[in-house]
């Protein structure tokens, strides 16, 4: 039977039920059929500023027209448009090190993997001195500085990927200085480019291990040399010149022509007195020819206004765009990445999500639904958002982001990417318990799912988030356990994760993703129908932000 319209979860039984199975507010058949229509041959894989993004669009405001929404875009219309600059490392591009003046080449996607999201012709240094800066990480709240105010400007900052404590040993002084091995910001690829970027270094390496990491080098060189941006307004003058990795082996060589030793300096870095040290010998040399064009993308946007505080607002959202077509066929002959479960079924949950608020009554704030673009080329559809919101960031009382539900029947739980970083997740475990079921935290924080999605972009901006992402982790699925879940998880992950085998299957059992999606609109519905403003726990790093935009409520 149908779950009853919850208004304030404080009221939800303290007991959890029986695991509820039977049918709620998602309709499964909808939600496999829309999935199935977004992951078609007709979209050819949903890429971003391609010859069927306006197919794309045109259908997500048809279902967003059936399913009662507003347009909530820009000029009063359902879209926001999106200016991307799109660049490309072309075929001859050179790459090397010099060692004690010997030149050395470097093989693009071998040896070194680069791109750059700067809207040019062409990259060119020569002979820049290269210097290790540790894991990058500025960060005075935790009293950590891996620059010493050290100069690096027009030099190629090699950094360490993840944080300072990732494989400290308990008897460390830094260990759990950042979260142990919950992975913080600081780990980002992201934070690194961008530090490096402020800085006014000449370009920035990352030693690619893939444990610290949480993928191989054939991910990292998976985009071959393609590179997404938003258009900003000062042309990118303010990013990069070119970024990238260095595979492990090849760094271990080259520190050992500086004479110095890659595993002993990882362990220097891990203490908060490290300072950045020269690679005595190395310089660095990129002639690069890039290609760019200009794109412009759209996200799609509606609303529900609120009856009673309709400048308040809870939102929900998922990408609707995937990797389009591959240069080449798969054993299979297919060139198609259609994005079923990444992430044409989370855009098809915000069809559903938005009938069931249409079923009334109207919610008291309102609520946005976004279809992002962009997310697989950098999370850039709702960073543009961010930057350009249609709806006011500092009264968005909440964000439920959508991004990949496991498809393997219905579970005992719900994984949570990012558990304990705000009070949103209060409400869910709420709502869980309800549904007799748990809330269980992320099995590999190391990773940082929690950067690696659309609500990033909003946590920046102190907005309270939800990540529903499968891959967090194997659910405890009612049929096999935890093992079952693991097994789902790692079978896409390895198989079908961004690659032509993500398509739609009529054999999914797609019990559990619509229970999520059921907890996600329960969830939201409550806070939707309050006057809650959920915060941030203490030592998020998002917090202060939050803090500082109370004032306009």
């Amino acid at each position: 039977m149908r779950l009853p319209p919850v208004l304030a979860l404080s009221l939800m039984m303290a007991a959890a039920p029986a695991l509820a199975l039977a049918a709620g507010p998602i309709d499964m058949a909808r939600l496999s059929q829309a999935t199935r229509d977004l992951s078609s041959e007709e979209f050819q894989g949903r890429a971003p500023g391609s010859a069927t993004e306006q197919k794309v669009v045109d259908y997500i405001i048809g279902q967003f027209k059936l399913a009662g929404l507003e347009p909530a875009g820009e000029n009063g219309g359902w879209t926001q448009k999106v200016p991307l600059v799109r660049t490309q490392i072309a075929a001859g591009s050179k790459l090397s090190v010099s060692v004690n003046g010997a030149p050395r080449a470097l093989e693009q996607l071998k040896d070194i993997y680069v791109s750059t999201v700067r809207p040019t012709n062409e990259i060119s240094v020569t002979d820049a001195p290269m210097i290790f800066v540790g894991f990058g990480v500025d960060a005075p709240e935790r009293g950590w500085d891996d620059f010493k105010g050290v100069d690096v400007k027009g030099k190629i900052v090699v950094f360490l990927v993840n944080d300072p404590d990732f494989e400290a040993g308990s008897d460390e002084a830094v260990a759990g200085a950042f979260g142990g091995k919950a992975m913080t910001y600081y780990g980002r690829w992201t934070y690194k480019y961008e530090e490096a970027a402020r800085r006014g270094a000449a370009g920035a390496l990352i030693v690619h291990e893939t444990a610290g990491a949480g993928y191989g080098w054939s991910t990292v060189a998976a985009p071959r040399g393609e590179n997404f941006d938003v258009a900003r307004e000062d042309g990118g003058a303010g990013r990069l010149p070119f970024q990238g990795w260095i595979a492990r082996d090849v760094a271990v060589d080259l520190f050992k022509q500086a004479g110095l030793d890659l595993e002993a300096l990882k362990v220097q870095a891990r203490t908060s007195d490290f300072h950045p040290i020269e690679m005595k010998g190395l310089t660095f040399s990129a002639d690069l020819k890039v290609e760019q064009a200009s794109v412009d993308s759209q996200n799609v946007l509606g609303k529900i206004p609120g009856a009673k505080r309709p400048n308040e607002s809870v939102a929900y959202s998922a990408h609707w765009d995937a990797y389009g077509m591959a240069d080449t066929p798969d054993a299979a002959g297919r060139r198609m990445r259609p994005g079923a479960v990444d992430d044409a079924i989370g855009v098809a949950s915000l069809f559903e999500i938005a009938r069931a608020f249409k079923a009334g009554p109207a919610p008291e704030r309102t609520v946005l639904f976004a279809a992002w673009t962009g997310e697989e080329r950098g999370l850039l559809g709702s960073e543009y958002f961010a930057q350009h919101p249609t709806a006011p960031l500092e009264t968005m009382a909440g964000s439920y982001t959508i991004d990949v539900l496991q498809t393997a029947g219905p579970s005992r739980d719900v994984v949570l990417v990012g558990a304990g970083q705000n009070e949103l997740e209060d409400g869910l475990a709420t709502a869980a318990a309800a549904q007799g079921r748990t809330i269980t935290p992320d099995a590999k924080p190391e990773r940082g799912l929690f950067y690696r999605a659309d609500h990033f972009s909003l946590a920046k901006r102190g907005v309270p988030v939800v990540l529903m992402m499968a891959l967090g982790g194997g659910a405890d699925l009612v049929e096999g356990g935890r093992e079952a879940g693991d097994k789902w998880v790692s079978d896409y992950t390895a198989n079908c994760y961004h690659s032509t085998c993500d398509t739609w299957s009529g054999s999914w059992d797609l019990r559990g993703a619509a229970k999520d999606v059921e907890l996600l609109f329960e969830t939201g519905k409550a806070l939707a129908n309050s006057s809650d403003w959920p915060g941030w726990k203490a030592g998020s790093e998002f917090g202060p932000v939050r803090e500082k935009s109370a004032s306009a409520r």
